[in-house]
């Protein structure tokens, strides 16, 4: 399963991420991985959710982001959410890529049973309409 949070800048979308990877965290039975660019939420997120960011690592890009978070399914198989906030500062701004990169990560998600969560900085008019096909917008 795939869901995004939708809104512009400002407008409370990594407050809502940072309050579902919480109470994810605390009700999980598994491992809960939060994903951003720079290390900010530190002091937000719980103590027992692996906090990743992407600068560290180098990742720009959807294809290289892929393959990241790839790389995550595959080195823990306990995991059961993956939470992502910033998709397009990671990745860039370019919705037809993002529809593709978001179906890839949907095909991820059946393989592995893991829910993915991205925050997108947009208006949800502005997101092609076939990333609804796969996608929840919360």
């Amino acid at each position: 399963m795939v869901s995004i949070i939708i809104g512009n800048k400002g407008s409370g979308k990594t407050k809502h991420l940072v309050e579902l990877v919480n109470n994810t965290a605390a009700v999980s039975d598994g491992h809960v991985v939060c994903v951003e660019k720079v290390p900010a939420l530190t002091y937000d997120i719980k103590s027992t959710v692996r906090l990743i960011d992407t600068d560290h690592y180098s990742v720009t890009g959807f294809d290289s982001f892929y393959g990241f978070l790839c790389g995550i399914c595959a080195g823990d198989h306990d995991i059961t959410h993956i939470f992502i906030d910033a998709t397009f500062r990671i990745c860039g701004r370019d919705y037809d890529m993002l529809a593709d990169f978001l179906k890839q990560i949907d095909d991820l998600s059946n393989l592995t049973g893991i829910k993915f969560t991205f925050t997108i900085s947009t208006d949800k008019e502005n997101l092609p309409e076939r990333i609804f096909n796969f996608c929840e917008a919360i």
